[in-house]
């Protein structure tokens, strides 16, 4: 087998495939030094430790999550994925989330949490599901006591009007508001009635929104069959949640923009998408109508070929009538000429003679059955006669008698045959008599 050789393009690409596939999304601390930030506005620094460093990259996107300002010599915790810069063959990681290190219980949790539901591909974006254009229904998981609520309903009702829209009320801190957001999320794909669903809260403290960081609340929103918007505390507020939903909205507000699009918006498209079509179609039967006034000016006059046509039809009437004519005489002629020739073979001279001829045979045929019959009856009277004479019926009759075996029915003919006390049958010329043996 010959070894694939390969362009430098082609080794770069595998590398780069390996790389993002192996190490998806990971989780990196090290020192920040060579910090730059070009006119892009985005950040790139080297990543180092005692014995190596590593290119990073933090893109204009994601800085405005990142609540501290990045200096060299800060020593960070970031979360990334690996990848290859094909022009020059070496490889970074470009960082989706940094923060300072040294961080307390909760944080780290959230951290280990998040690198474990990221390592079971819970975050991975094939699992996403696409949320829908228009919903009939929304489904809005939260608290009925604060802002929140009011402020989606109020974006919602003044983006797209009369739409339908189910609350469903939990505890968003607190003891038992995780297992409130789990039952929500269950009831929700329990009753499959919605075909999307936000789940909000406000901005609060790591400690606030613990319930939205926990496993349970996790692993009840990526189970979900209905896509669900994460809208939890403010912009730079990250939670497990967020993670795992299907779409994460920065603000409760942007999430109810997210859901619904501006029905002013639709029913301008639609306006524009109907004038654009009646143009086009108007200029479509214009263009066909041009076509057809083309081709009706090359079309031959009909009037005149139907004339042609009604004399070529009258002439072939009268050539098909004259035909037909000839044909049926010439026939007619045949038929009296077979008719004349069965007349003068008619067979009812020929039955005549052989009527005659066939009663002899048939008297002869009576007189010879009558004999046969005759014969035949004498030899059956003789063959009877010998019959009656051998019959063990005849012979029973002159007093005789035959004695069998009970039950099996076997002719006695000798005394030996018999024991004391047997019982016997015999047959007598008129019945049967049942007989025990007293001694023989």
């Amino acid at each position: 087998m010959e070894n694939k050789i390969y362009s430098i393009t082609e080794l770069t690409n595998e590398i780069k495939k390996l790389l993002e596939d192996h190490y998806p999304f990971i989780w990196v601390y090290g020192e920040i030094s060579n910090l730059n930030t070009p006119f892009s506005g985005h950040l790139y620094f080297t990543l180092k430790d005692n014995n190596s460093k590593i290119n990073a990259i933090v893109f204009k996107g994601q800085l405005r999550n990142i609540k501290f300002a990045p200096e060299n010599g800060i020593s960070v915790i970031g979360f990334g994925r690996i990848s290859l810069y094909e022009s020059r063959g070496t490889y970074q990681i470009i960082f989706e989330y940094l923060e300072p290190k040294g961080i307390g219980s909760l944080q780290l949790a959230f951290e280990q949490l998040k690198s474990r539901l990221s390592t079971e591909g819970l975050f991975d974006i094939i699992h996403k599901k696409k949320l829908p254009f228009l919903p009939d229904t929304i489904s809005i998981i939260t608290s009925t006591n604060g802002s929140v609520l009011f402020d989606i309903l109020n974006v919602i009702n003044r983006r797209y009007q009369n739409i339908h829209i189910q609350i469903i009320p939990v505890k968003v801190q607190g003891e038992s508001s995780e297992e409130d957001i789990v039952n929500a999320i269950k009831i929700l794909n329990e009753y499959d009635n919605a075909d999307v669903a936000i789940i909000a809260r406000g901005g609060g403290s790591l400690e606030e929104m613990q319930s939205f960081n926990s496993e349970s609340v996790a692993r009840a929103i990526f189970e979900s069959k209905i896509p669900i918007i994460s809208a939890i505390g403010h912009e730079t507020d990250f939670t497990i949640a967020d993670f795992v939903s299907d779409y994460r909205a920065p603000t409760p507000s942007v999430a109810a923009e997210i859901v619904v699009p501006l029905k002013n918006d639709l029913l301008i498209n639609i306006q524009k998408l109907t004038l654009s079509l009646t143009s086009h179609y108007s200029r479509y039967i214009k263009e066909y109508r041009t076509i057809v006034n083309n081709l009706f000016k090359r079309l031959k006059d009909p009037k005149r070929k139907v004339q042609d046509l009604l004399i070529r039809n009258d002439d072939l009437y009268n050539r098909l009538l004259r035909t037909s004519m000839l044909l049926i005489k010439q026939h007619k002629s045949c038929i009296y000429w077979r008719y004349d020739k069965l007349l003068s073979c008619n067979p009812f001279k020929y039955i005549s003679k052989n009527i005659e001829y066939n009663n002899m045979i048939l008297l002869n045929i009576f007189k010879s059955a009558n004999t046969l019959i005759d014969r035949k009856r004498y030899i059956l009277n003789e063959y009877s006669s010998k019959l009656i004479a051998l019959s063990p019926m005849a012979i029973l009759q002159r007093g005789y008698s035959i004695t069998r075996t009970i039950p099996d029915k076997h002719i006695i003919t000798d005394s030996k045959n018999v024991n004391i006390d047997q019982k016997l049958e015999v047959i007598v010329a008129k019945g049967t008599i049942i007989c025990r043996v007293e001694r023989k």
